[in-house]
């Protein structure tokens, strides 16, 4: 059988885009009602449903838990066995249900409403017993599965998804959610990392000397710390200079004394800084433009930590 793959799958494509044009039409002040709703909401969201709308379901659960919105997934049959339990009474219901009569859902669902627990529905079925339960009806408008069959939801849960998704993005911004609360929800993840700050692993066992001390017991604090450096400062604490190795190497190869000289003589005057509050990203952009491997992190001039660019890469933000 010669079964043209490419077509169909572009087939499958633009179906499942008519059917988010169609969503996108349908969007009208039921949304903004589920939005304020879920904003004024004391509680939690609670995501439900069954099969394929449980799968989208645990996931708009996630998205909205990891955008600002506290939320999890309650699985339909497993809530009339005990878990719906995990449901207070100021929390908030999304129910999934392309036809609006799953049986585990309308079991569960009258129960909630009789708890005192706002509904959203998301479904296909305007008429369906679902939407007559909700306090409001989030309408898929999904003539069409993208399915030949029109049976396997297809158009559907894609419609779903990205209806959670547009729910998530809005409440993010009614937030006025910021990268560093994303990045607070995602310690472990690489997104998470790529918005670490300085302040997160910079290291505050710092190496420090005068700048009127002798050199020699600057190279002994430089061996010490095992940085490869020293930070220098002044009599009042602020940061004045820096010595690297590299800056011993060229001091050596002037024909100059270690043991005869003070700090100061062969120290790197005003080096390049970073504050607490730095991404990470933003520090290693400047040790790398300045082939630097070591950065001071400076409050008010004072020194208060110091990066090494080993730090930067262990700390798996590149």
């Amino acid at each position: 059988m010669d079964v043209p793959i490419i077509d169909l799958a572009k087939q499958t494509i633009e179906e499942e885009i008519r059917a988010l044009n169609r969503l996108k039409d349908s969007i009208d002040e039921s949304f903004e009602k589920a939005v304020k709703l879920i904003l004024e909401t004391q509680g939690k969201v609670v995501v439900t449903g069954m099969g394929k709308s449980g799968l989208i379901g645990k996931k708009i659960a996630a998205t909205l838990s990891s955008t600002g919105t506290p939320a999890f997934f309650l699985h339909p049959a497993e809530a009339l066995h005990g878990d719906l339990g995990m449901v207070e009474k100021n929390d908030l219901v999304i129910a999934i249900s392309n036809s609006g009569e799953t049986p585990e859902l309308m079991a569960i669902v009258p129960i909630l409403k009789r708890w005192g627990n706002k509904i959203i529905a998301i479904t296909n079925r305007k008429d369906s017993s679902l939407a007559k339960l909700s306090d409001v009806v989030l309408y898929l408008n999904v003539d069409k599965e993208a399915c030949p069959l029109n049976l396997a939801p297809t158009s559907t849960s894609t419609a779903t998804l990205v209806l959670g998704d547009a729910l998530a993005v809005v409440l993010l911004k009614l937030r006025d959610f910021k990268s560093e609360d994303f990045a607070m929800f995602h310690p472990g993840g690489s997104l998470g990392k790529k918005l670490m700050r300085v302040s997160q692993i910079m290291r505050k066992d710092l190496p420090i000397v005068k700048e009127d001390t002798p050199l020699k017991e600057a190279v002994l604090v430089i061996s010490e710390k095992g940085l490869g450096a020293t930070l220098v400062v002044d009599n009042e604490g602020n940061l004045v200079g820096i010595i690297t190795d590299g800056d011993l190497r060229r001091f050596i190869n002037k024909g100059k004394s270690i043991d005869n000289s003070l700090t100061k003589e062969a120290m790197t005057l005003n080096p390049k800084t970073s504050s607490p509050d730095w991404l990470v990203l933003q520090a290693l952009e400047v040790m790398e433009k300045y082939n630097i491997t070591v950065l001071p992190v400076v409050e008010d001039k004072k020194p208060v930590g110091i990066i090494h660019i080993h730090d930067i890469l262990k700390s798996g933000a590149v």
